[in-house]
């Protein structure tokens, strides 16, 4: 029993230690701000389902672009990343 006593101490403390560490990378701030701004809803998208309408800001950094407007006949790919 006290091993296990010890070992759920120790993996608190590296949970700890690791969002100390997750809050001195990316500051407070934007921590506070990803936990209150992320509005992300899981599993109610399924295969075949359609796309959410969002929009989005075209590489030029200005234009907007609906995906509504882009899904025709062709598949329509995201990408999202860098190249760099």
């Amino acid at each position: 029993m006290r091993t296990w006593k010890k070992a759920g101490i120790v993996s608190g403390l590296v949970v700890a230690a690791a969002g100390a560490a997750a809050v001195g990378v990316v500051g407070p701030r934007n921590v506070m701000g990803m936990l209150r701004y992320d509005k992300r809803e899981q599993g109610r998208l399924k295969v075949g389902d359609a796309a959410p309408d969002v929009t989005l800001i075209a590489l030029d950094g200005a234009t907007p672009v609906r995906i509504s407007e882009k899904i025709g006949p062709h598949p329509l790919v995201l990408v999202f990343g860098s190249y760099t």
